[in-house]
């Protein structure tokens, strides 16, 4: 049976190695099913409620993956757009999460419409690197930002903004040392890295008596307080339209570079260099984040740790239903959840921030009319605490220099589009 449903010789693989695969990827993002909910929890949303949405989200996604696209693709809430969620949407802009939720479900929607007509790929190859680069690092900076805030490493200032905290205490020294551990794991290539740094600071925290035990398994918490709770009425509010193509955006760049990366790194692409079943893929995904938001959490998408299995030895679906059943497993360790503090996370966040603002190295420094839109998307996003404005900054500098330098060859219709969109929002919607 698993033979005809994965074609598990067509591709040079076995169940063992499949299972052993899907441990491993397993391993590498498990960190997720303690930060999303940590983040998810500042919106006032039930800790428990988030932990179970989490889980089925990454189990319902994974699967679909697996049994209808067949890829060792893992799927689970997006870092970054949670922390975009719930800082920006909820905190900032003031929306309920809700609402939020709502913006979500319209996002994957709108995945699901674009990936059924095949307007993805034009939309993808109209947007330049540049400011694809910016956008994945201005994500790290918003991250890190938020992990150095909930360390309390970094606190507000009157005088200058922003300042250094008390890093003296014993929370601000084990996020370093957590921070240390799981780079220096991950540099010696070990698997779990994060999720041994996590567990790492939390031991140490509960042997200094900063956190208390109340047990290791127990049945799941109620879904109940999340579940069906989103505001799809409120997320029509057309304050909600940068929000909205921001989650889409975000997830439809990180899906797709996700899915190339991780088929390259497999040897699973065809013989043009393209993908077979891109389509399904990428309708997986959008049905996941539509699931997740059902459920109670934000945008589900692919996830780049999905490498690390496929570097095991994962061909095929049966990699990702393995991490599908793991994952669902989790559900009976709320209680480990519950006691992770949140300066144990920060390190992770800080972690996958380095990771993200990697990107830039790839941006052309030369050209300064491509360095300058990558450095500003970067940099508005956590100064502006909102991945949506570094977006809708980024565009416009990027038409605006273009236009100015008289590179008009460098410029196409859905770019000049979307930033004279953004223009109309900033003058008309943020006026009012």
């Amino acid at each position: 049976m698993l033979e005809r449903l994965f074609r598990l010789q067509d591709h040079g693989t076995t169940v063992r190695k499949e299972i052993l695969a899907g441990f491993t990827t397993f391993l590498t993002m498990a960190y997720i099913i303690v930060v999303n909910p940590a983040i998810l929890s500042n919106t006032g949303m039930d800790f428990g409620a988030v932990f179970v949405a989490t889980c089925l989200a990454a189990t319902i996604g994974t699967l679909i993956m697996g049994l209808w696209a067949n890829y060792p693709i893992a799927m689970a809430p997006g870092m970054g757009l949670n922390a975009f969620f719930s800082f920006t949407v909820v905190g900032s802009m003031g929306y309920s999460w809700q609402v939020a939720l709502g913006a979500v479900f319209i996002s994957g929607f709108i995945f699901f419409l674009l990936s059924i007509f095949k307007i993805r790929e034009w939309i993808i190859n109209s947007i330049p690197m540049s400011l694809r680069f910016g956008i994945s690092a201005g994500i790290g900076f918003f991250l890190a930002l938020i992990a150095l805030k909930n360390a309390g490493v970094v606190v507000d200032n009157p005088a200058t903004l922003v300042g250094l905290g008390e890093i003296k205490v014993a929370e601000s020294l084990l996020f370093f040392g957590g921070f240390v551990v799981i780079c220096a794991l991950s540099f010696r290539q070990i698997t779990g890295a994060v999720m041994i740094g996590i567990l790492a600071v939390t031991g140490i925290a509960m042997m200094l008596g900063m956190v208390e035990y109340n047990g290791f398994v127990s049945a799941p918490p109620s879904l109940a307080p999340t579940f069906m709770q989103l505001d799809l009425a409120g997320a029509f509010n057309v304050g909600m339209i940068s929000v909205i193509f921001a989650f889409l955006f975000v997830d439809l760049f990180d899906t797709s570079g996700t899915l190339i990366g991780a088929a390259q790194r497999g040897g699973l692409l065809d013989k043009d260099g393209k993908l077979p079943r891109l389509g399904r893929a990428l309708m997986s995904d959008s049905v996941a984040t539509m699931s997740g938001a059902a459920l109670g959490t934000s945008t589900t998408t692919s996830y780049i740790e999905s490498t690390a299995g496929i570097s095991a030895g994962g061909r095929t679906g049966l990699t990702a239903v393995v991490v599908a059943g793991l994952f669902l497993a989790c559900l009976l360790l709320s209680p480990i959840a519950k006691i992770i503090p949140s300066y144990a996370t920060a390190p992770a966040l800080l972690y996958v921030a380095v990771l993200m603002a990697s990107g830039l190295k790839l941006v052309n420094w030369d050209d300064v009319t491509d360095a300058a839109p990558a450095v500003v998307t970067a940099l508005m996003m956590p100064l502006t605490f909102s991945i949506a404005n570094g977006i809708a900054l980024g565009f416009i500098t990027y038409v605006a220099l273009k236009a100015l330098s008289g590179r008009w060859s460098d410029l196409n219709a859905s770019v000049v589009t979307i930033a004279v969109v953004f223009v109309l929002k900033f003058i008309f919607l943020d006026a009012a």
